[in-house]
């Protein structure tokens, strides 16, 4: 079974329905975690896994005895590291689902809104953000949120489409879906919201096609993509570091929404609220 979640749409703090109604579709926009796994699983699937793998390690600083939380579908991401952390979350938006990881061990997953994380503050060392920032409702707040729960001098890694790629173009995999992002915009966001950018990096240099010759010239296409149009690669990557020398203003914010549990088979849709 699957956890889905159903949104309340009674008023909070004399908002209106019509606010409310605006934000159920917006939460409806979040990529679907039964969609997502099937991407992972199929061949288009784990040639993107690897090609975004082989990004993250390039910029990638091991620390040992780090903690990590994976914000999004990260699960694909996540077994790559684990071994060197000395613990992993999984945390998944409310509004995507979720599925059980580590498979075979306890479980690591919580579901979350990713604008009132449930941990303390300073409490992580790094976090990694895949299918996440490009769904967030207010991806200021979601990254000021992050800035709250890193510790002094933690990193955070952010994987986005690409606005210029073709990626971002193609609904057939989870990288057509929300806002995508241009280098500058995701380096001001990040400026404004208290982080330091760092390295970037670049992935899926080649097109989104399901046909097996044009996979096969994966790594063609990713030589030339380096080499000729780096700005029009699929995701973007940009490591970011916390800053502390400026401070954040504090505001209070009552949540936005309500989330209520709903069981549903694999693979079987469910009926959102409106």
């Amino acid at each position: 079974m699957q956890p889905h979640y159903r949104e309340y749409t009674g008023n909070v703090e004399g908002r209106a329905l019509k606010s409310n109604r605006a934000l159920i579709t917006f939460v409806s926009m979040h990529a679907d975690i039964v969609d997502l796994r099937q991407f992972y699983h199929s061949d288009l699937g784990r040639i993107a896994e690897h090609s975004i793998a082989m990004a993250l390690s390039s910029l990638w600083v091991r620390l040992p005895q780090e903690r990590l939380v994976g914000l999004g579908y990260v699960v694909p991401f996540l077994d790559r590291f684990q071994p060197d952390t000395e613990r992993t979350f999984a945390f998944m938006p409310a509004g995507q689902g979720a599925v059980n990881w580590p498979v075979g061990a306890l479980s690591s997953t919580a579901l979350i809104f990713d604008e009132e994380l449930p941990l303390p503050d300073s409490s992580i060392d790094r976090v990694l953000m895949v299918h996440s920032l490009e769904f967030a409702e207010s991806p200021r707040e979601t990254l000021k949120e992050l800035w709250r729960v890193l510790a002094p001098g933690g990193r955070l890694v952010i994987v986005v489409p690409n606005r210029r790629g073709v990626w971002a173009r193609m609904e057939h995999t989870p990288f057509g879906s929300g806002r995508p992002y241009s280098r500058g915009q995701l380096t001001s966001l990040l400026r404004e919201t208290n982080f330091t950018p760092g390295a970037t990096a670049e992935a899926l240099f080649f097109p989104p096609s399901k046909l097996r010759t044009m996979m096969s010239l994966r790594s063609v296409f990713d030589r030339v993509g380096r080499a000729l149009w780096p700005a029009f690669s699929g995701v973007i990557i940009v490591e970011a570091q916390k800053r502390l020398y400026q401070g954040l203003p504090v505001a209070a914010r009552a949540s936005r929404r309500v989330f209520v549990p709903v069981l549903a088979p694999h693979g079987v849709p469910t009926t959102r609220s409106r």
